[in-house]
């Protein structure tokens, strides 16, 4: 098959990798949730060959996922699991959590049921890292996300730009602390959670 590709992840990957670099530096086992095409799991598990890179996302989209990691034939990228954040969570446990682009494309139900499986999936210290478009205190950061927000709008009347103090309320309901919020390009953000007491 053709592999997907999604242009915004090529524009993304390098800012996302930054920061990723730093934070995930003293990481073994990262979870990308809504792995999308695939392009982000394959160039940052070459960029941190330390890491073991588990990517998921519901059914449709794993064909995807295996073309770009087949292809790439990384030996940390085992096969993508299938995961609906409202269904079956993996057994595993994992030190990182990565998630790019999602929030703003699920149903507000589905964000509370991403943070509520979180706790299954982590354990103490584990480190959330979640890129995109967020509102603060119900405004938005630019006139371009104002757009963007208007556009998944009419694409869907479950999508919208979420607002940061809401994921982080559900962020601190499973036991993860905001530690860092980074600007990033495109106005988008890089909001980073520790599980557990620890804020450093």
């Amino acid at each position: 098959m053709d592999k997907p590709h999604a242009p915004s992840c090529e524009r993304n990957r390098e800012p996302i990798l930054a920061v990723l670099r730093d934070r995930f530096a003293d990481r073994r086992r990262v979870l990308e949730i809504g792995s999308g095409t695939g392009q982000h799991a394959v160039h940052f598990a070459a960029a941190m060959p330390q890491l073991v890179w588990q990517t998921s996302d519901r059914a449709e989209n794993l064909p995807g996922i295996r073309a770009w990691l087949d292809e790439a034939a990384l030996p940390n990228t085992p096969a993508p699991l299938e995961l609906d954040v409202a269904g079956a969570w993996p057994r595993a446990t994992f030190d990182a959590v990565f998630s790019a682009n999602t929030l703003h494309i699920m149903a507000w139900p589905e964000v509370q049921q991403l943070f509520a499986g979180l706790p299954g999936v982590t354990g103490a210290g584990a480190i959330l890292a979640v890129y995109g478009p967020f509102n603060d205190r119900g405004r938005y950061s630019s006139d371009s996300n104002a757009a963007f927000d208007r556009w998944l709008r009419e694409r869907g009347a479950h999508m919208a730009i979420r607002d940061a103090a809401a994921v982080d309320a559900l962020a601190e309901r499973a036991g993860f602390a905001l530690i860092d919020d980074l600007a990033m390009p495109a106005d988008n953000r890089c909001r980073i959670w520790r599980r557990g007491r620890d804020r450093l």
